[in-house]
């Protein structure tokens, strides 16, 4: 939806580079693209704060559990101010051993993103359930759109 914001390209990537750290089940890479004070907010509410904790909860998560492979649609990008920008994209989840994403797994992603150096890190990625207030058509048309972004 929004191309507006001069980093936009590298606030994207950032998004992307997380997402991949997730499918490759890298705890490391995971927790590379996060600030050193950043959090992590999960679907069930779950925090982690800062970057050497969101690596090791992700390294152990991954060896523990077979995790689900995300798949990510990113709506917008706008500048909050200098050095600020907030991502918000849409994201489901295809469990492991499936070939379909699973509603159930659907989220809304809002991504707060802080340029340091010249670098972007994430400093806070909430994952928020996609339940449209119990509207099946708005569930289903993500369902189709996720689908068609694999």
């Amino acid at each position: 939806m929004s191309a507006g914001h001069p980093h936009d390209t590298q606030i994207r990537a950032l998004y992307a580079r997380y997402l991949a750290g997730w499918n490759q089940r890298s705890g490391v890479t995971v927790s590379s693209v996060f600030a050193d004070d950043g959090e992590l907010i999960d679907l069930d509410g779950t925090v982690r704060s800062g970057r050497l904790t969101i690596a090791a909860d992700m390294r152990r998560m991954f060896t523990e559990h077979a995790t689900p492979t995300f798949v990510g649609i990113v709506r917008s990008v706008r500048r909050l101010t200098e050095g600020v920008a907030v991502l918000h994209a849409v994201a489901g989840m295809v469990p492991p051993g499936a070939e379909e994403l699973d509603p159930a797994f659907h989220t809304v992603h809002a991504l707060v993103a802080v340029e340091d150096a010249g670098r972007w890190k994430i400093a806070l990625l909430q994952s928020t359930p996609a339940r449209y207030g119990g509207r099946a058509e708005a569930l289903a048309a993500l369902t189709v759109e996720l689908q068609a972004a694999r």
